[in-house]
């Protein structure tokens, strides 16, 4: 549970007062009021596209308001641009750090006001040493001379928190810092986090999970719509109250999942492997069933299905469509044969971040749109607007950068692109991750759908409750095997974390050690 939230001081550290902000005709944010406490952790949860990022970016000096203000002890600030924002003693850990590389750790903390020796050059002396101070503070053992490029996220997101506090930052905004983060590696950092709370400063933590909000949070902001709807103590609310104020309505069922008689075998696999990564991998998918790869990370899910839809080599074994066998590596065969396969990372695999929405929706018909191999607006545009109101994508323009829009619509795009070209195989790798609950529960009902129409589903998740609620059975995978299939009826989470981690169930040690395996799979807004 989390901790009772300290008396409220007057006035607060940090007070967002009436805020808004348009871009255009939209209006991201109106009228949005919270503050942040010293010594407290405050929760900004929210439906992606209902703000949050747009507050942030306000707070970090990267966008003005229009109207309201942001002050800090009372006195209002001038947050014109980044530097004004850390002048001011508000830090942005991002979910993705922006190091420079090729610099050493310590040169990065150092960058803005670097240690000066005789004849105006860097004390390079000073400035390690510093930096081995500020990470001795923080209890974490980075080595200050080593070179930023190479170091995981998470060490990059404790380079960053030092860099705040070289800066004398009171106000440290957390903006889904652990989307790519283990569980120990959350662990660190809620540690780090923690303890600058429990000396004075203010944290500001956007997640979409549940228990990482409760373990480190006193206090919850919601927003909607660019609204504000409530701030309270987090200890006065329950998970369906927040949920409910998040989407504005009662969520009924997270997992819409419908009763389907499976139908013929549609995909086949048999005797998959990848040299070094997983062997032996045999399965079918029936049309109308969703059969989820549950596992562990590095047990080698993705692999197995980026080798299915020709993405990834494959060494042995077979994969057969309709009982036709496909040719390996070949994701055009794929994509002829009737398979679709949605990314686990959306940005980097599943979308053209600079181009328009309609381009990406329609890239893989192109040539069925084109007249005469040429590719005319028009009909990239209906295609498009079709299937994007179909899955309800919330956008300012067609024509827009897909890189505009917020998480979740990003990733019905890539949905979009998929579904258009009527798939008889769809394969989704994490179809969930990194977005609200409001959307989540569009996926879920749109891959309901869609098994009930006929198409047979592959999915990968390291949710549990997503693979309980979806699927007709679960695959689990241990060190690129299959160890165990398991029907709807019996599939739970301690059955799917005990073949995952190799454990018997009538062992009472393991169990500890099997729901510790399962940190990562976890409740998420």
């Amino acid at each position: 549970m989390a901790a009772e939230p300290p008396a409220a001081p007057t006035p607060p550290l940090l007070a967002v007062r009436d805020v808004s902000k348009s871009f255009g005709a939209v209006a991201a944010v109106r009228g949005v009021s919270f503050p942040v406490y010293a010594g407290e952790a405050h929760a900004l949860v929210g439906e992606n596209g209902a703000g949050k990022s747009t507050i942030v970016k306000m707070l970090a000096g990267v966008h003005r308001p229009d109207s309201g203000a942001i002050e800090m002890n009372g006195v209002p600030l001038d947050l014109h641009s980044p530097a004004a924002a850390r002048a001011a003693g508000i830090a942005v850990i991002y979910q993705e750090p922006t190091l420079f590389p090729d610099l050493s750790v310590a040169e990065n903390i150092a960058m803005a006001r670097p240690p000066r020796g005789r004849l105006c050059t860097i004390d390079r002396g000073r400035m390690n040493r510093a930096a081995a101070a500020l990470f001795e503070q923080l209890g974490v053992d980075i080595d200050p001379t080593r070179p930023a490029n190479g170091m995981s996220i998470a060490d990059q997101q404790l380079v960053e928190i030092a860099k705040a506090l070289s800066a004398d930052a009171r106000v440290l905004v957390m903006d889904e810092p652990t989307a790519a983060l283990s569980a120990v590696e959350v662990e660190r950092l809620f540690a780090v986090a923690r303890s600058l709370r429990d000396r004075g400063a203010g944290i500001l933590f956007i997640s979409h999970r549940f228990e990482e909000i409760t373990a480190l949070c006193q206090r919850v902001t919601i927003m909607r719509d660019g609204r504000h709807v409530s701030t309270d103590p987090l200890a006065d609310l329950t998970v369906d109250e927040i949920v409910r104020r998040m989407v504005g309505r009662d969520l009924s069922t997270l997992f819409p999942k419908q009763e389907v008689v499976p139908g013929e075998v549609v995909l086949e696999v048999d005797g998959l492997r990848r040299d070094g990564v997983f062997d032996g991998v045999s399965f079918h998918v029936r049309a109308g069933e969703i059969v989820a790869l549950a596992g562990l990370v590095g047990s080698g899910r993705s692999e197995v299905v980026q080798s299915i839809f020709g993405v990834g080599p494959r060494h042995a074994g077979t994969v057969r469509v309709n009982g036709r066998p496909l040719r390996p590596g070949s994701a055009r065969a794929a994509m002829a044969a009737g398979i679709a396969m949605v990314p686990e990372d959306r940005r980097q695999q599943g979308l053209v971040l600079d181009a328009s929405i309609e381009r990406n929706v329609t890239l893989p018909r192109s040539g069925a749109l084109a007249r005469l191999g040429l590719l005319f607006g028009g009909a990239e545009r209906r295609s498009a607007a079709e299937w994007t109101a179909r899955l309800r994508t919330k956008y300012r323009r067609l024509s827009d950068a897909v890189s505009t829009l917020s998480g979740g619509n990003q990733q019905k795009v890539v949905l979009a692109k998929w579904l258009a070209t009527q798939p008889r195989v769809l394969i989704v790798d994490e179809p969930t991750r990194g977005i609200d609950v409001g959307t989540k529960a569009e996926v879920h009902r749109l891959m309901s759908d869609l098994a009930a129409g006929g198409v047979a589903i592959v999915m990968v998740s390291s949710e549990l409750p997503e693979v309980l609620g979806l699927a007709d059975r679960v695959l689990v995978m241990r060190e690129g095997r299959l160890v165990a299939e398991l029907g709807r009826a019996e599939a739970t989470e301690e059955s799917v974390m005990f073949a995952a981690v190799g454990q018997r169930r009538q062992q009472p040690a393991a169990a500890g050690a099997a729901m510790d395996a399962d940190r990562g799979l976890e409740v998420t807004l």
